[in-house]
């Protein structure tokens, strides 16, 4: 029971399949209270159905893009916790005409809405919940290595999650005065909602799988992992990292 007695956030979470349950669900089975949330009523709806039966889970609702609700949720969680200790940023979202083809056809509004979900959500959301994050908490973003490397159909989310990891060092500047950190985690694909919005997905997880010096597959369950281990105190000396969950993928060269 590595997380007994921790209370804390994930948001958001889509379905059963997302990297954002797996985390919520390992989380609470290692005994933490868990907040998860959903974008919107349809997708809390989804998140109710998950966490049904679980008294150690409650379902909370935020879009990220509308501050009012940033607000209510941040006092709904100060009445239900307190004060939490971690927070997961499971969030991302770009057009999907701006997934395929050229990057450099990349529409404005295209750039700044990938930018404004994908990114931004993670300061605005540290900035809401610095007050009620308690000391020594952990906050956790999720990217991918198209932040660092140009991968086909990847587009302008790639320069968001570069975006990302880049703030997820300067929050880590931040809150580590209040000894609270700040890390990435970097799975190698998986094959949930979010992630089918990238063309050829499933040849991307084949290829991944096989050239991977750990020649097995992973998925959920191991991002969720490493997600407990920076939770858990067993990380209390780790911040703005970024730790690659891919199987070694990305030390692989030719």
């Amino acid at each position: 029971m590595l997380l007994k007695g921790k209370k804390g956030l994930v948001l958001s979470v889509t379905n059963e399949n997302s990297i954002g349950w797996a985390i919520a669900d390992a989380a609470a089975n290692h005994g933490a209270e868990v907040g998860v949330g959903g974008q919107n009523d349809k997708m809390r709806g989804r998140v109710e159905a998950l966490t049904e039966g679980r008294p150690n889970m409650k379902a909370f609702t935020v879009d990220f893009q509308i501050d009012e609700q940033i607000e209510a949720l941040v006092e709904e969680v100060k009445k239900t916790y307190g004060g939490i200790d971690f927070f997961v940023h499971s969030a991302a979202f770009a057009n999907r005409d701006d997934l395929s083809g050229r990057f450099i056809d990349t529409s404005r509004d295209g750039f700044k809405l990938a930018l404004d979900i994908s990114a931004y959500s993670l300061v605005r959301m540290c900035k809401a919940l610095e007050p009620i994050m308690n000391e020594e908490g952990s906050v956790m973003a999720l990217s991918y290595l198209g932040s660092v490397r140009a991968v086909s159909n990847y587009n302008v989310m790639g320069v968001a999650k570069a975006a990302l990891e880049a703030s997820v060092r300067y929050l880590a500047a931040d809150l580590g005065v209040k000894g609270i950190r700040v890390n990435t985690l970097s799975p190698g694909p998986i094959n949930t909602v979010a992630a089918r919005g990238v063309k050829g997905l499933t040849e991307m997880i084949d290829y991944v799988h096989e050239r991977s010096p750990l020649k097995r597959r992973f998925g959920q369950e191991e991002v969720a992992g490493s997600a407990i281990y920076l939770m858990s105190d067993l990380s209390k000396g780790v911040t703005g990292q970024v730790i690659y969950i891919d199987n070694g993928y990305n030390i692989v060269g030719m």
